[in-house]
Protein backbone atom coordinates (compact mmCIF):
# COMPACT_ATOMS: atom_id res chain seq x y z
CA UNK A 1 0.00 0.00 0.00
CA UNK A 2 1.30 3.47 -0.88
CA UNK A 3 1.30 6.32 1.59
CA UNK A 4 1.51 10.10 1.09
CA UNK A 5 4.81 11.97 1.25
CA UNK A 6 4.05 13.27 4.74
CA UNK A 7 3.25 10.79 7.46
CA UNK A 8 -0.31 9.49 7.40
CA UNK A 9 -2.10 9.08 10.69
CA UNK A 10 -4.20 5.95 10.75
CA UNK A 11 -5.90 4.80 13.96
CA UNK A 12 -3.66 7.09 15.98
CA UNK A 13 -0.37 5.73 14.52
CA UNK A 14 1.93 7.54 12.11
CA UNK A 15 3.27 5.45 9.24
CA UNK A 16 6.11 6.96 7.21
CA UNK A 17 6.33 6.73 3.44
CA UNK A 18 9.48 5.51 1.71
CA UNK A 19 9.77 7.05 -1.77
CA UNK A 20 12.40 4.53 -2.84
CA UNK A 21 9.74 1.79 -2.79
CA UNK A 22 7.56 3.51 -5.39
CA UNK A 23 8.26 1.97 -8.79
CA UNK A 24 8.49 3.84 -12.07
CA UNK A 25 5.33 2.07 -13.25
CA UNK A 26 3.47 3.20 -10.13
CA UNK A 27 4.57 6.79 -10.71
CA UNK A 28 3.34 6.69 -14.32
CA UNK A 29 0.03 5.18 -13.22
CA UNK A 30 -0.36 7.84 -10.53
CA UNK A 31 0.22 10.68 -12.99
CA UNK A 32 -2.34 9.25 -15.42
CA UNK A 33 -5.14 9.20 -12.88
CA UNK A 34 -7.63 12.08 -12.96
CA UNK A 35 -7.47 14.88 -10.43
CA UNK A 36 -10.43 15.55 -8.14
CA UNK A 37 -11.91 18.99 -7.45
CA UNK A 38 -14.72 18.65 -4.91
CA UNK A 39 -16.88 21.77 -4.52
CA UNK A 40 -19.26 21.59 -1.56
CA UNK A 41 -21.93 24.19 -0.77
CA UNK A 42 -23.64 24.66 2.59
CA UNK A 43 -27.46 24.65 2.96
CA UNK A 44 -28.22 24.81 -0.77
CA UNK A 45 -31.59 23.58 -2.01
CA UNK A 46 -31.43 21.32 -5.04
CA UNK A 47 -33.71 23.68 -6.97
CA UNK A 48 -31.57 26.77 -6.36
CA UNK A 49 -29.62 26.41 -9.61
CA UNK A 50 -30.31 27.55 -13.14
CA UNK A 51 -29.60 24.07 -14.50
CA UNK A 52 -32.32 22.70 -12.18
CA UNK A 53 -34.91 24.74 -14.08
CA UNK A 54 -34.85 27.78 -11.82
CA UNK A 55 -35.17 30.74 -14.18
CA UNK A 56 -34.77 33.35 -11.45
CA UNK A 57 -31.29 32.52 -10.14
CA UNK A 58 -28.09 33.14 -12.10
CA UNK A 59 -25.53 30.32 -11.78
CA UNK A 60 -23.80 30.17 -15.19
CA UNK A 61 -20.62 28.43 -14.04
CA UNK A 62 -22.37 25.64 -12.16
CA UNK A 63 -24.80 25.31 -15.06
CA UNK A 64 -21.79 24.84 -17.35
CA UNK A 65 -20.58 22.00 -15.14
CA UNK A 66 -23.97 20.33 -15.65
CA UNK A 67 -23.62 20.80 -19.43
CA UNK A 68 -20.22 19.13 -19.27
CA UNK A 69 -21.32 16.28 -17.02
CA UNK A 70 -24.12 14.37 -15.33
CA UNK A 71 -26.63 15.98 -12.97
CA UNK A 72 -28.45 13.86 -10.40
CA UNK A 73 -31.96 15.06 -9.57
CA UNK A 74 -32.55 12.64 -6.68
CA UNK A 75 -29.49 12.97 -4.45
CA UNK A 76 -30.13 13.08 -0.69
CA UNK A 77 -28.50 13.64 2.64
CA UNK A 78 -29.69 10.84 4.93
CA UNK A 79 -30.45 13.29 7.73
CA UNK A 80 -29.14 13.96 11.19
CA UNK A 81 -29.35 13.13 14.87
CA UNK A 82 -29.34 16.80 15.90
CA UNK A 83 -30.24 20.16 14.41
CA UNK A 84 -26.82 20.96 12.91
CA UNK A 85 -27.39 18.61 9.96
CA UNK A 86 -24.15 19.56 8.23
CA UNK A 87 -21.98 17.80 10.83
CA UNK A 88 -23.42 14.30 10.28
CA UNK A 89 -23.86 15.03 6.57
CA UNK A 90 -20.16 15.77 6.15
CA UNK A 91 -19.18 12.81 8.29
CA UNK A 92 -21.28 10.53 6.08
CA UNK A 93 -19.80 12.06 2.92
CA UNK A 94 -16.23 11.61 4.11
CA UNK A 95 -16.66 8.11 5.55
CA UNK A 96 -19.09 6.56 3.07
CA UNK A 97 -21.13 5.36 6.05
CA UNK A 98 -24.76 5.87 6.97
CA UNK A 99 -25.77 8.07 9.90
CA UNK A 100 -26.01 5.29 12.48
CA UNK A 101 -22.54 4.01 11.63
CA UNK A 102 -20.70 7.33 11.90
CA UNK A 103 -22.98 10.07 13.37
CA UNK A 104 -20.82 13.22 13.25
CA UNK A 105 -17.54 11.77 14.51
CA UNK A 106 -14.60 11.20 12.16
CA UNK A 107 -11.75 10.69 14.64
CA UNK A 108 -10.19 7.31 13.86
CA UNK A 109 -12.39 6.86 10.78
CA UNK A 110 -10.94 6.07 7.36
CA UNK A 111 -11.96 9.04 5.20
CA UNK A 112 -12.21 9.72 1.49
CA UNK A 113 -9.12 12.00 1.34
CA UNK A 114 -7.18 9.40 3.35
CA UNK A 115 -8.14 6.76 0.79
CA UNK A 116 -6.97 8.94 -2.07
CA UNK A 117 -3.71 9.79 -0.29
CA UNK A 118 -3.02 6.11 0.35
CA UNK A 119 -3.40 5.52 -3.36
CA UNK A 120 -1.03 8.13 -4.67
CA UNK A 121 -2.92 11.43 -4.43
CA UNK A 122 -1.86 14.77 -2.96
CA UNK A 123 -4.69 16.03 -0.74
CA UNK A 124 -5.66 19.63 0.05
CA UNK A 125 -8.61 20.99 2.01
CA UNK A 126 -10.04 24.44 2.58
CA UNK A 127 -13.25 25.82 4.04
CA UNK A 128 -15.72 24.38 6.47
CA UNK A 129 -14.80 21.26 8.44
CA UNK A 130 -17.54 20.50 10.94
CA UNK A 131 -15.96 17.35 12.37
CA UNK A 132 -13.05 18.41 14.55
CA UNK A 133 -9.42 19.44 14.03
CA UNK A 134 -7.88 15.99 14.55
CA UNK A 135 -9.87 14.39 11.75
CA UNK A 136 -8.94 17.19 9.35
CA UNK A 137 -5.27 16.84 10.21
CA UNK A 138 -5.47 13.08 9.73
CA UNK A 139 -7.33 13.41 6.43
CA UNK A 140 -5.40 16.07 4.52
CA UNK A 141 -1.75 16.67 3.74
CA UNK A 142 -2.24 20.37 3.11
CA UNK A 143 -4.79 22.94 4.21
CA UNK A 144 -5.37 26.68 4.11
CA UNK A 145 -8.19 28.87 5.41
CA UNK A 146 -9.78 25.99 7.28
CA UNK A 147 -12.87 26.87 9.30
CA UNK A 148 -13.67 24.52 12.17
CA UNK A 149 -17.31 24.94 13.08
CA UNK A 150 -20.87 25.05 11.86
CA UNK A 151 -21.34 28.67 10.84
CA UNK A 152 -19.72 32.08 11.07
CA UNK A 153 -20.34 35.69 10.21
CA UNK A 154 -19.44 35.59 6.50
CA UNK A 155 -17.44 38.79 6.94
CA UNK A 156 -15.35 37.51 9.88
CA UNK A 157 -14.50 33.85 9.44
CA UNK A 158 -12.01 32.40 11.96
CA UNK A 159 -9.60 30.42 9.76
CA UNK A 160 -6.58 28.21 10.38
CA UNK A 161 -3.75 27.13 8.12
CA UNK A 162 -2.04 23.75 8.20
CA UNK A 163 1.70 23.83 8.83
CA UNK A 164 4.41 21.48 7.52
CA UNK A 165 3.79 19.32 10.61
CA UNK A 166 0.19 18.79 9.42
CA UNK A 167 -1.15 20.65 12.42
CA UNK A 168 -3.65 23.49 12.18
CA UNK A 169 -2.33 26.78 13.51
CA UNK A 170 -3.94 29.69 15.32
CA UNK A 171 -7.36 30.98 14.35
CA UNK A 172 -7.34 34.32 12.57
CA UNK A 173 -10.49 36.21 11.57
CA UNK A 174 -10.32 37.11 7.92
CA UNK A 175 -12.47 38.43 5.05
CA UNK A 176 -15.57 37.16 3.25
CA UNK A 177 -16.03 33.40 3.47
CA UNK A 178 -16.58 32.55 -0.20
CA UNK A 179 -13.55 34.57 -1.24
CA UNK A 180 -11.34 33.08 1.47
CA UNK A 181 -12.02 29.52 0.41
CA UNK A 182 -11.95 30.16 -3.33
CA UNK A 183 -8.68 32.07 -3.03
CA UNK A 184 -7.15 29.24 -0.98
CA UNK A 185 -8.15 26.71 -3.63
CA UNK A 186 -6.76 28.90 -6.42
CA UNK A 187 -3.54 29.40 -4.45
CA UNK A 188 -3.19 25.65 -4.03
CA UNK A 189 -3.77 25.02 -7.75
CA UNK A 190 -1.20 27.71 -8.61
CA UNK A 191 1.36 26.01 -6.39
CA UNK A 192 0.51 22.54 -7.68
CA UNK A 193 0.74 23.61 -11.33
CA UNK A 194 4.14 25.22 -10.82
CA UNK A 195 5.45 22.13 -9.03
CA UNK A 196 6.47 18.75 -10.37
CA UNK A 197 2.89 17.44 -10.66
CA UNK A 198 4.15 13.99 -9.71
CA UNK A 199 0.85 13.05 -8.14
CA UNK A 200 -2.75 13.82 -9.06
CA UNK A 201 -4.52 16.07 -6.59
CA UNK A 202 -7.63 15.74 -4.44
CA UNK A 203 -8.75 19.31 -3.73
CA UNK A 204 -11.71 19.73 -1.36
CA UNK A 205 -13.35 23.17 -1.22
CA UNK A 206 -16.11 23.41 1.40
CA UNK A 207 -17.91 26.74 1.25
CA UNK A 208 -20.07 28.13 4.05
CA UNK A 209 -22.42 29.82 1.57
CA UNK A 210 -25.35 30.00 1.23
CA UNK A 211 -25.73 29.06 4.94
CA UNK A 212 -27.00 31.94 7.03
CA UNK A 213 -26.32 34.65 8.05
CA UNK A 214 -28.01 35.61 4.80
CA UNK A 215 -25.64 38.51 4.37
CA UNK A 216 -24.13 38.59 0.86
CA UNK A 217 -20.92 40.39 0.09
CA UNK A 218 -21.78 44.08 -0.14
CA UNK A 219 -21.54 44.29 -3.92
CA UNK A 220 -24.02 41.40 -4.22
CA UNK A 221 -26.64 42.93 -1.91
CA UNK A 222 -29.58 43.91 -4.11
CA UNK A 223 -28.52 41.67 -7.00
CA UNK A 224 -32.02 40.20 -6.70
CA UNK A 225 -34.32 43.07 -5.63
CA UNK A 226 -36.66 42.26 -2.77
CA UNK A 227 -39.94 40.92 -4.09
CA UNK A 228 -38.48 39.76 -7.41
CA UNK A 229 -38.19 36.09 -6.40
CA UNK A 230 -41.52 34.21 -6.37
CA UNK A 231 -42.61 32.35 -3.26
CA UNK A 232 -42.09 28.59 -3.15
CA UNK A 233 -45.09 26.70 -4.51
CA UNK A 234 -45.52 25.08 -1.09
CA UNK A 235 -45.20 28.31 0.90
CA UNK A 236 -47.15 28.39 4.16
CA UNK A 237 -47.29 31.03 6.87
CA UNK A 238 -46.99 28.33 9.56
CA UNK A 239 -46.24 24.65 9.61
CA UNK A 240 -49.64 22.96 10.13
CA UNK A 241 -48.53 20.84 13.10
CA UNK A 242 -45.74 20.43 15.64
CA UNK A 243 -43.33 17.54 15.09
CA UNK A 244 -40.15 18.67 16.85
CA UNK A 245 -38.69 21.90 18.22
CA UNK A 246 -40.19 24.54 15.94
CA UNK A 247 -38.14 27.15 17.80
CA UNK A 248 -34.80 25.62 16.83
CA UNK A 249 -32.19 28.19 15.79
CA UNK A 250 -32.75 27.94 12.02
CA UNK A 251 -36.46 28.66 12.47
CA UNK A 252 -35.82 31.89 14.39
CA UNK A 253 -34.42 33.75 11.39
CA UNK A 254 -37.87 35.18 10.62
CA UNK A 255 -40.93 35.86 12.81
CA UNK A 256 -44.13 33.81 12.83
CA UNK A 257 -46.37 33.72 10.88
CA UNK A 258 -44.04 33.87 7.87
CA UNK A 259 -45.03 36.67 5.53
CA UNK A 260 -44.56 36.62 1.75
CA UNK A 261 -42.44 39.76 2.03
CA UNK A 262 -39.90 38.38 4.49
CA UNK A 263 -39.58 35.04 2.65
CA UNK A 264 -38.98 36.88 -0.63
CA UNK A 265 -36.37 39.05 1.09
CA UNK A 266 -34.68 35.92 2.45
CA UNK A 267 -34.67 34.32 -1.00
CA UNK A 268 -33.13 37.46 -2.52
CA UNK A 269 -30.21 37.33 -0.11
CA UNK A 270 -29.96 33.53 -0.39
CA UNK A 271 -29.78 33.68 -4.18
CA UNK A 272 -27.18 36.47 -4.02
CA UNK A 273 -24.96 34.29 -1.83
CA UNK A 274 -25.27 31.47 -4.38
CA UNK A 275 -24.51 33.72 -7.36
CA UNK A 276 -21.38 34.98 -5.62
CA UNK A 277 -20.43 31.36 -4.92
CA UNK A 278 -20.99 30.55 -8.60
CA UNK A 279 -18.73 33.43 -9.66
CA UNK A 280 -15.85 32.20 -7.52
CA UNK A 281 -16.35 28.62 -8.69
CA UNK A 282 -15.89 30.02 -12.18
CA UNK A 283 -12.56 31.52 -11.05
CA UNK A 284 -11.41 28.15 -9.71
CA UNK A 285 -12.34 26.40 -12.96
CA UNK A 286 -10.55 29.08 -15.00
CA UNK A 287 -7.45 28.35 -12.94
CA UNK A 288 -7.66 24.68 -13.91
CA UNK A 289 -7.92 25.68 -17.56
CA UNK A 290 -5.07 28.19 -17.27
CA UNK A 291 -2.68 25.45 -16.20
CA UNK A 292 -3.96 22.73 -18.52
CA UNK A 293 -5.49 20.76 -15.65
CA UNK A 294 -9.16 21.00 -16.57
CA UNK A 295 -9.35 18.13 -19.07
CA UNK A 296 -7.99 15.61 -16.56
CA UNK A 297 -9.97 16.76 -13.53
CA UNK A 298 -13.19 15.24 -12.26
CA UNK A 299 -15.26 18.04 -10.75
CA UNK A 300 -17.97 17.30 -8.19
CA UNK A 301 -20.49 19.92 -7.15
CA UNK A 302 -22.79 19.09 -4.25
CA UNK A 303 -24.23 20.48 -1.01
CA UNK A 304 -24.56 19.10 2.49
CA UNK A 305 -28.34 19.54 2.85
CA UNK A 306 -31.25 21.56 1.52
CA UNK A 307 -33.31 24.28 3.20
CA UNK A 308 -36.95 25.28 3.55
CA UNK A 309 -36.91 29.11 3.31
CA UNK A 310 -40.70 29.39 3.53
CA UNK A 311 -41.68 25.98 2.20
CA UNK A 312 -44.24 24.32 4.51
CA UNK A 313 -43.98 27.30 6.88
CA UNK A 314 -40.39 26.35 7.75
CA UNK A 315 -37.02 28.02 7.26
CA UNK A 316 -34.44 25.36 8.11
CA UNK A 317 -33.31 21.85 7.26
CA UNK A 318 -34.58 20.11 10.41
CA UNK A 319 -37.34 18.20 8.65
CA UNK A 320 -37.71 15.47 6.01
CA UNK A 321 -39.49 17.30 3.22
CA UNK A 322 -37.82 17.18 -0.21
CA UNK A 323 -36.64 20.79 -0.04
CA UNK A 324 -34.52 20.01 3.02
CA UNK A 325 -33.16 16.52 2.29
CA UNK A 326 -32.59 16.71 -1.48
CA UNK A 327 -29.30 18.29 -2.59
CA UNK A 328 -27.64 19.22 -5.87
CA UNK A 329 -25.12 16.78 -7.32
CA UNK A 330 -23.19 17.30 -10.54
CA UNK A 331 -20.20 15.22 -11.69
CA UNK A 332 -18.16 16.17 -14.75
CA UNK A 333 -14.76 15.34 -16.18
CA UNK A 334 -12.86 12.70 -18.16
CA UNK A 335 -14.96 9.63 -18.92
CA UNK A 336 -18.19 11.32 -17.76
CA UNK A 337 -21.08 11.72 -20.25
CA UNK A 338 -21.99 15.31 -21.08
CA UNK A 339 -25.24 17.18 -20.50
CA UNK A 340 -27.15 14.23 -19.09
CA UNK A 341 -29.56 13.89 -16.16
CA UNK A 342 -30.05 10.86 -13.92
CA UNK A 343 -33.03 10.22 -11.63
CA UNK A 344 -31.46 7.36 -9.66
CA UNK A 345 -31.89 7.53 -5.87
CA UNK A 346 -28.46 8.23 -4.41
CA UNK A 347 -27.02 9.44 -1.11
CA UNK A 348 -24.15 11.85 -0.59
CA UNK A 349 -22.28 9.01 1.10
CA UNK A 350 -22.34 7.07 -2.20
CA UNK A 351 -19.85 9.57 -3.65
CA UNK A 352 -16.82 8.08 -1.83
CA UNK A 353 -16.92 4.62 -3.45
CA UNK A 354 -18.03 6.16 -6.75
CA UNK A 355 -15.04 8.51 -7.00
CA UNK A 356 -12.72 5.67 -6.03
CA UNK A 357 -14.07 3.65 -8.96
CA UNK A 358 -13.88 6.57 -11.40
CA UNK A 359 -10.21 6.98 -10.47
CA UNK A 360 -9.48 3.23 -10.64
CA UNK A 361 -8.62 3.04 -6.94
CA UNK A 362 -9.34 0.03 -4.75
CA UNK A 363 -12.90 0.04 -3.44
CA UNK A 364 -12.98 1.43 0.12
CA UNK A 365 -13.73 -1.17 2.77
CA UNK A 366 -16.47 -1.09 5.40
CA UNK A 367 -18.66 1.53 3.72
CA UNK A 368 -22.43 1.67 3.30
CA UNK A 369 -22.34 3.81 0.17
CA UNK A 370 -23.02 2.28 -3.23
CA UNK A 371 -20.81 2.83 -6.25
CA UNK A 372 -23.02 4.45 -8.92
CA UNK A 373 -20.51 4.65 -11.78
CA UNK A 374 -22.74 2.33 -13.81
CA UNK A 375 -25.54 4.91 -13.46
CA UNK A 376 -23.25 7.78 -14.43
CA UNK A 377 -22.25 5.95 -17.60
CA UNK A 378 -25.81 4.97 -18.44
CA UNK A 379 -25.32 1.22 -18.01
CA UNK A 380 -27.78 0.94 -15.11
CA UNK A 381 -30.78 3.05 -14.10
CA UNK A 382 -30.48 2.69 -10.33
CA UNK A 383 -28.40 1.42 -7.42
CA UNK A 384 -31.38 1.17 -5.04
CA UNK A 385 -35.15 1.16 -5.49
CA UNK A 386 -35.96 3.13 -2.34
CA UNK A 387 -34.28 5.56 0.04
CA UNK A 388 -34.56 6.29 3.79
CA UNK A 389 -34.15 9.61 5.62
CA UNK A 390 -34.22 10.48 9.32
CA UNK A 391 -34.29 13.44 11.68
CA UNK A 392 -33.48 12.98 15.34
CA UNK A 393 -35.87 10.51 16.99
CA UNK A 394 -38.91 12.39 15.76
CA UNK A 395 -39.26 11.86 11.99
CA UNK A 396 -38.63 9.00 9.56
CA UNK A 397 -39.29 8.89 5.82
CA UNK A 398 -38.99 6.43 2.97
CA UNK A 399 -39.41 7.10 -0.73
CA UNK A 400 -39.55 5.12 -3.94
CA UNK A 401 -39.57 6.40 -7.50
CA UNK A 402 -43.18 7.53 -7.10
CA UNK A 403 -44.24 7.49 -3.46
CA UNK A 404 -43.02 9.00 -0.20
CA UNK A 405 -44.17 8.29 3.34
CA UNK A 406 -43.19 10.45 6.31
CA UNK A 407 -43.82 9.02 9.76
CA UNK A 408 -43.85 11.03 13.02
CA UNK A 409 -43.81 8.28 15.70
CA UNK A 410 -44.02 10.63 18.69
CA UNK A 411 -47.20 12.17 17.23
CA UNK A 412 -48.58 8.94 15.71
CA UNK A 413 -49.00 10.85 12.47
CA UNK A 414 -48.32 9.84 8.87
CA UNK A 415 -48.02 11.70 5.58
CA UNK A 416 -48.18 10.05 2.16
CA UNK A 417 -47.29 11.92 -1.02
CA UNK A 418 -47.32 10.91 -4.65
CA UNK A 419 -44.10 12.61 -5.77
CA UNK A 420 -44.87 12.15 -9.46
CA UNK A 421 -48.13 14.07 -9.19
CA UNK A 422 -47.26 16.22 -6.16
CA UNK A 423 -43.51 16.96 -6.03
CA UNK A 424 -44.08 19.87 -3.63
CA UNK A 425 -45.64 17.54 -1.01
CA UNK A 426 -48.83 19.52 -0.60
CA UNK A 427 -51.57 16.86 -0.61
CA UNK A 428 -51.32 14.31 2.20
CA UNK A 429 -53.02 11.15 0.91
CA UNK A 430 -52.42 8.96 3.96
CA UNK A 431 -55.93 9.18 5.42
CA UNK A 432 -57.78 8.29 2.21
CA UNK A 433 -59.30 4.78 2.44
CA UNK A 434 -58.18 3.90 -1.09
CA UNK A 435 -54.54 4.44 -0.05
CA UNK A 436 -54.51 2.10 2.96
CA UNK A 437 -52.70 -0.63 1.03
CA UNK A 438 -50.07 1.83 -0.19
CA UNK A 439 -49.57 3.20 3.35
CA UNK A 440 -49.13 -0.34 4.69
CA UNK A 441 -46.67 -1.13 1.92
CA UNK A 442 -44.60 1.99 2.59
CA UNK A 443 -44.64 1.44 6.36
CA UNK A 444 -43.33 -2.08 5.81
CA UNK A 445 -40.57 -0.66 3.59
CA UNK A 446 -39.72 1.92 6.25
CA UNK A 447 -39.39 -0.86 8.83
CA UNK A 448 -37.00 -2.75 6.56
CA UNK A 449 -34.80 0.32 6.23
CA UNK A 450 -34.99 0.89 9.99
CA UNK A 451 -33.45 -2.53 10.56
CA UNK A 452 -30.98 -2.35 7.67
CA UNK A 453 -29.48 0.96 8.85
CA UNK A 454 -29.29 0.01 12.55
CA UNK A 455 -31.62 2.87 13.39
CA UNK A 456 -31.93 3.57 17.12
CA UNK A 457 -35.19 5.54 17.34
CA UNK A 458 -38.21 4.32 19.28
CA UNK A 459 -40.88 3.89 16.65
CA UNK A 460 -43.68 3.01 19.10
CA UNK A 461 -43.38 5.45 22.03
CA UNK A 462 -45.64 4.99 25.06
CA UNK A 463 -46.61 8.66 25.16
CA UNK A 464 -48.08 10.38 22.12
CA UNK A 465 -47.57 14.13 21.90
CA UNK A 466 -50.11 16.59 20.47
CA UNK A 467 -49.93 17.94 16.93
CA UNK A 468 -51.36 21.32 17.96
CA UNK A 469 -49.10 24.17 19.06
CA UNK A 470 -49.33 27.88 19.78
CA UNK A 471 -47.00 29.76 17.43
CA UNK A 472 -47.32 32.87 19.63
CA UNK A 473 -45.14 31.16 22.21
CA UNK A 474 -42.25 30.84 19.74
CA UNK A 475 -39.53 33.45 20.27
CA UNK A 476 -37.23 35.00 17.70
CA UNK A 477 -33.77 35.13 19.26
CA UNK A 478 -30.72 36.11 17.18
CA UNK A 479 -27.48 34.21 17.69
CA UNK A 480 -24.21 36.03 18.17
CA UNK A 481 -23.05 35.44 14.59
CA UNK A 482 -25.72 37.53 12.86
CA UNK A 483 -24.18 40.80 11.56
CA UNK A 484 -25.81 44.21 11.76
CA UNK A 485 -27.26 43.89 8.24
CA UNK A 486 -29.22 40.80 9.29
CA UNK A 487 -30.31 42.15 12.66
CA UNK A 488 -31.80 45.26 11.09
CA UNK A 489 -33.48 43.41 8.24
CA UNK A 490 -34.85 40.22 9.83
CA UNK A 491 -35.17 40.99 13.56
CA UNK A 492 -37.15 44.22 13.33
CA UNK A 493 -39.47 43.43 16.23
CA UNK A 494 -36.76 42.16 18.56
CA UNK A 495 -35.08 44.25 21.24
CA UNK A 496 -31.53 43.57 20.08
CA UNK A 497 -29.80 45.63 22.77
CA UNK A 498 -31.35 43.88 25.73
CA UNK A 499 -31.43 40.30 24.46
CA UNK A 500 -28.75 37.73 25.06
CA UNK A 501 -27.68 36.25 21.76
CA UNK A 502 -27.72 32.48 21.71
CA UNK A 503 -24.81 30.20 20.90
CA UNK A 504 -24.94 28.07 17.77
Amino acid sequence: MLFPVSALMLCGTFVSWNPSKETTEEKKESRSKPNILFLFADDQRADALGCAGNTYIRTPNIDKLAENGVRFINCYVMGGHHGAISAPSRAMLMSGKNLFHVYDRLDGVHTMPMHFAENGYETFGTGKWHNGAKSFEASFQKGENVFLGGMADHYQVPCQNMGPDRKLGERVKKGFSTDLFADAAIGYLDSYARGKREKPFFCYVAFTAPHDPRSPRKDYIGMYPDGSIPLPGNFKALHPFEFDDLNIRDETLAPWPRTPEIIQESLSDYYALISHLDRRIGDIIETLKKYGLFDNTIIVYAADNGLAIGSHGLLGKQNLYEHSTKVPLIISGPGIPKNEVRDALVYLYDIFPTLADLCSLPAPEDVDGKDFVSVIKGKEKEVRSSLYTVYRNTVRAVRTDEWKLIRYPQRNYTQLFNLKQDPLEIDNLAALPENKTKVDEMVALLKKWYTLTNDTATMNPKTILPLEYDYKKLRQIPDKLQPEYILKKYFKGVDIKNIKKSEH
